[in-house]
């Protein structure tokens, strides 16, 4: 949570009223621009039918939804989960006679304009720019609550069919308009809440965003269902009954996860993506925005099986094959983190067994996906007991999974849509159909030489000393040469100093019940940390020390990019 100055509006009177002052104030179009997924009574519901004297809808000159439909079905291609990350721009979608036309009738009107949509900024510039915004999290909610993407003429569309043309395409069609107008927009309308906007003053909002930029926070979790979760984190973090089992957390990534912004008590919710899009080189670092630019390529999730079942057996896909069929620059290592286990035997499936053939295991996977017999994965797969605080290294290429029985902390590079599922125990999901198998992609990515041999030698038990002394000690816990990502273990009954090493660090507290993270240099007010929270520290934050208010020893997982 940012705390800031006044600047924002709530309520639905004020709310108008603000934008009507500053729209007469400056001319009489207001342009408001819509991400992917805003709700148009959100924005048209904050007037009275006599505010304006011509409403323009910019989906009205869009090509139709079946023509939109048509224009991307290369870039979302017929599988169910992968895409390729969309060649289109925003701008394909709207003919140039259609937006002069909207031109024109905007400019013959007589009175106030209201042009509002997706799209909208691509008709007029507006003498007065609103950003409408909302979360990736609740545009996931409301899919599932029935909500359609964006100038589509398909229904009955599945949840996870919505999803994919986000990922895939509108989503980044919105951080391209939105990359644009962030720096220039008068407004920020946070359209969050549906029915409860709040308006942020823009250069307010840019404010909050740059002084976030140069000291740690957190972002705002969530937490998903799913048919192998557990009852860890539903216990840990008291969080309400949902039916049934919590399997993932999201806590750490900043396309997913928001920031609450709290303006003089009226709070706004805001993507985290928006940090990143207008704050790149201060929370990377000049190095890692020289490879990265405005991506965010570190990682932090949650796996909950503890009283669970196994997650599906899967494997990650080469750089140069996500390169080629899915148009991403870089690939999903991992790692697991054992923030705990359930004293029930917890084991990872991790390689491929030495003297494993190939064509033998393939062919049992698709015997078994068939409806033969159930894929055994004892036969084929290493199966490594693990315990509380091990950490095991996971490259692309490499089978693998977490049993039933632990709680995991992922740490991974960005790409987490990229699972090849390979077997999964023979389940149905939660809305009782198959989750969707990938053997093929998965056989294209299959490194068989990470065997049993292998996986001892590097990827199981590769923590090693750093430092030592009275304070503390620091280890390197991973990750794999292959990964471009860094992990270091601080322990410490009292305070413990460590660079930032030139990267932004995401950061988790896996032991002890809250720490401090402060600057020995005094750039930013000591910033606290609970048990299992994750936060962000920027590479402009500088130098941290991780500090034990109570004594009791603390212990924080860091991972950074490696930086020459």
């Amino acid at each position: 949570c940012c705390r800031c100055a006044s600047g924002a509006w709530s309520e639905p009177s004020a709310v108008r009223n603000t934008i009507l002052e500053r729209l007469d104030a400056a001319g009489r179009t207001a342009v408001v621009e819509f991400y992917p997924g805003v709700n148009a009574a959100d924005v048209t519901g904050i007037f009275r039918p006599d505010d304006f004297d011509l409403i323009l809808r910019s989906d009205d000159f869009a090509v139709s939804p079946e023509e939109t439909d048509a224009m991307i079905a290369e870039d979302l291609t017929d599988d169910p989960v992968f895409g390729y990350m969309t060649r289109r721009s925003l701008r394909d979608f709207f003919p140039e006679d259609r937006l002069r036309q909207a031109r024109r009738l905007a400019e013959n009107a007589k009175g106030r304009v209201l042009i509002a949509g997706v799209g909208a900024s691509l008709i007029s510039a507006g003498d007065i720019c609103i950003m409408a915004d909302i979360t990736r999290w609740e545009i996931q909610l409301r899919y599932r609550r029935g909500l359609s993407n964006w100038n589509t003429a398909k229904s009955r569309v599945s949840g996870r069919e919505k999803y994919k043309r986000g990922f895939f395409a509108e989503w980044r069609w919105g951080d391209e308009i939105k990359d644009r107008l962030l720096g220039q927009m008068d407004l920020y309308l946070d359209c969050t809440r549906e029915g409860s906007p709040v308006l942020v003053n823009g250069d307010a909002y840019r404010a909050a965003l740059a002084r976030t930029a140069r000291k740690p926070f957190r972002l705002v979790p969530y937490y998903d269902p799913g048919v192998w979760g557990g009852d860890w984190m539903k216990n840990k973090f008291c969080l309400p009954d949902n039916g049934s089992n919590y399997a993932w957390s999201f806590d750490g990534v900043p396309e997913e996860n928001s920031l609450i912004m709290d303006f003089g008590g009226i709070e706004a919710e805001t993507p985290a993506m928006n940090l990143i899009l207008t704050h790149a080189r201060e929370i990377l670092g000049e190095g890692v925005f020289g490879r990265f630019g405005r991506e965010f390529p570190i990682r932090f999730d949650m796996l909950d099986t503890i009283h669970g079942q196994n997650l599906s057996l899967q494997v990650h896909p080469l750089t140069e094959y996500i390169q080629k069929q899915f148009g991403m620059h870089y690939t999903q290592d991992e790692s697991y983190y054992l923030l705990d286990t359930d004293g029930s035997a917890p084991c990872v499936y991790l390689g491929i067994k030495t003297g494993t053939d190939p064509d033998e295991m393939l062919s049992a996977l698709r015997a078994a996906q068939e409806g033969g017999v159930p894929f055994d994965a004892d036969k084929y797969v290493n199966r490594i007991p693990v315990k509380k605080h091990d950490h095991v290294l996971i490259p692309a290429g490499t089978v693998h999974c977490s049993g039933a029985g632990s709680m995991v902390l992922e740490i991974s590079a960005t790409p987490y849509i990229f699972t090849f599922k390979l077997w999964d125990w023979g389940r149905v999901d939660l809305d009782g159909k198959p989750r969707p198998i990938h053997i093929d992609h998965g056989a294209a990515n299959i490194q068989w030489d990470r065997d049993t041999e292998f996986v001892k030698q590097n990827l199981i038990g590769q923590t090693r000393l750093i430092a030592a002394s009275e304070r503390g000690v620091i280890e390197k816990t991973g990750l794999d040469r292959r990964e471009f990502i860094d992990t270091f273990r601080l322990t410490t009954s009292s305070s413990l100093d460590f660079s930032g090493g030139g990267s932004v660090t995401v950061a988790n507290l896996t032991e002890g019940g809250s720490a401090l993270l402060e600057s020995p240099e005094g750039l930013f007010e000591p910033f606290p940390l609970h048990y299992a929270e994750t936060c962000i520290i920027p590479e402009a934050a500088g130098d941290y020390r991780l500090v034990s208010p109570a004594k009791e020893e603390v212990r924080l997982i860091a991972a950074r990019v490696r930086v020459q």
